[in-house]
């Protein structure tokens, strides 16, 4: 047990570091004469080295050196996917016929139990607790997942009515963000190079190598800045289903649909149901302030989900360690 302490302590200590230094930076701000209090602006240079140029480093150099045959299981992304948005539809389902929250609040509390942290905790966390044999399931799970949520968003806030814009101007605004995004972009990059085993040259394969393990350190540590400039006001009553769904039924019915299926590495089994067991993404934030709605009890979301994943995701690289997440549960 205190290795695996030992193997999460680094990644929820640098979200603790930087929560406390928002938190402490924040304050004594407050207090100096003619300084204002540093915000969310304040961390746009470092969300953008972690957008454009760490994170899609990450994924290139991951994915290049991956056979081709391995990133085309479409078995594996399908049931991805299903799992996933099952757990998306149960809490659409909640809030808009139980909850009687409208369609936009609806879609931000399937997000919520749906979209987990796998872009900033899921690559350096899978890697460093299951090895480099789950950069290809991490990666195709964050690029399909990502599409699909950058789709059901503004599809659904369309429906809702919370943006209004012409059907086929909408469409080609979702097509154009899902393509340009720098994720997509590093992952079709990398898979061309897979196909075609191609690198590039020297001098920008030894900057991307650079580059590549800065992002999990970055992205963490601006994880916790954000969650630090955000603080909790008040728990909202949609967290008593929102985070067990999140923290527990998510990986559980993940683990039970790829076991259902089967013929999978055992690897690629064990590092779906972590990504599924992270906690709520930030986007969920983004997308909640996008469309004016939800955004405070989002930010709530995102902030307990993150401090009791300490203790479940703890648990669940314990049970993996000691076999008591096999790859097949329906031989």
């Amino acid at each position: 047990m205190s290795d695996i302490f030992s193997l999460v302590a680094p990644f929820f200590g640098l979200i603790l570091l930087g929560y406390g230094a928002a938190y402490l930076l924040g304050r004594r701000s407050t207090g100096a004469a003619g300084s204002a209090k540093p915000g969310l602006e304040g961390m746009a240079w470092l969300n953008a080295y972690i957008l454009y140029l760490a994170l899609p480093s990450l994924f290139f150099t991951l994915i290049s050196r991956t056979p081709i045959h391995e990133l085309t299981r479409f078995d594996f992304i399908l049931a991805d996917v299903a799992a996933t948005y099952s757990i998306f539809t149960l809490l659409f389902v909640v809030a808009l016929w139980l909850r009687r929250t409208s369609m936009a609040e609806a879609t931000v509390q399937g997000l919520a139990g749906a979209y987990g942290n796998i872009g900033y905790m899921g690559p350096g966390l899978a890697l460093l607790a299951l090895g480099e044999r789950a950069a290809v399931p991490v990666a195709l799970i964050f690029s399909v997942e990502n599409v699909a949520h950058f789709i059901t968003a503004p599809a659904l806030m369309a429906i809702a009515g919370s943006e209004k814009q012409n059907p086929a101007r909408l469409a080609f605004s979702v097509l154009r963000k899902i393509l340009l995004h720098p994720f997509i972009l590093a992952t079709v990059i990398g898979v061309g190079a897979a196909a075609f085993q191609l690198q590039p040259p020297l001098a920008i394969r030894r900057l991307i190598e650079a580059l590549a393990p800065t992002a999990a350190p970055c992205a963490l540590f601006a994880m916790g800045v954000t969650l630090g400039l955000r603080p909790l006001k008040r728990v909202p009553v949609e967290l008593s289903y929102i985070v067990p769904v999140k923290l527990l039924l998510h990986p559980a019915v993940m683990y039970l649909v790829l076991s259902a299926i089967g013929n999978f590495d055992p690897i690629w089994v064990q590092a779906a149901v972590l990504l599924a067991a992270l906690p709520t993404a930030t986007n969920v934030f983004v997308i909640a302030e996008q469309y004016g709605v939800w955004q405070e009890r989002a930010s709530a979301t995102i902030l307990v989900t993150t401090a009791l994943s300490m203790l479940s995701v703890t648990a669940l690289l314990y049970l993996i360690g000691s076999g008591g997440v096999p790859a097949d549960l329906f031989p």
